[in-house]
């Protein structure tokens, strides 16, 4: 079967688009995804790109482009949402160990959906209680397994080769070698594992 490598940072707002559609996407091409959580956060900081930051219009049509995509997907967010994350990074050592662990599809999707349907802050509580606990993980093992030095390691091991195969922002996709970056090269990066090339 064919596999994608799905890069994506919890605290990446257009990521919401593709977590919460990737699994009907995979079983409607007949293909695997690879959930690969990073920070995102240290790859922008290391590159001085701060995306929104003191850029109203750019955040304005950030929102605006998330709302009017969200229902082509079936999704129903409330927006704006919390914005940034503070604990974009404890979010993501969660993503980790759910990685290492089989879970890491469904805890991602549930954190996504209290935070842009719910207004709950992923890496904060009650959102991660509450994430944890809808996919069915104690939240107090959970949460000192993912505090933990080796998750910690794991998480930068991660960024390290995020950075490494040149991707500098989320969510991005590899394929046969090449990078596509943003929710809306999906179909670029799924035509290129399949056939090398997108014509």
């Amino acid at each position: 079967m064919i596999t994608i490598d799905f890069w994506y940072s919890i605290g990446s707002t257009y990521s919401y688009l593709t977590v919460m559609r990737l699994p009907a996407v995979a079983r409607a091409e007949n293909l695997r995804f690879r959930w690969r959580p990073f920070n995102v956060r240290h790859i922008m900081t290391e590159q001085g790109n701060i995306p929104f930051k003191g850029k109203p219009a750019k955040a304005a049509y950030m929102w605006r482009d998330i709302a009017r995509r969200a229902p082509k997907y079936g999704l129903s967010p409330r927006l704006p949402a919390p914005y940034p994350l503070p604990e974009l990074v404890l979010a993501n050592q969660v993503a980790i160990l759910g990685a290492q662990e089989g879970w890491v599809a469904d805890y991602t999707r549930a954190t996504y959906r209290r935070w842009f349907e719910d207004g709950q802050r992923p890496g904060e509580e009650p959102n991660l209680s509450g994430s944890l606990s809808d996919i069915g993980q104690d939240p107090a093992d959970a949460l000192a397994a993912a505090r933990s030095q080796d998750t910690v390691a794991a998480l930068a091991a991660a960024t390290d080769e995020a950075m490494a195969l040149g991707i500098f922002g989320a969510p991005s996709f590899v394929a046969g070698g090449e990078v596509f970056w943003g929710d809306d090269r999906l179909d670029d990066a799924i035509a290129w594992a399949r056939h090398g090339r997108l014509a």
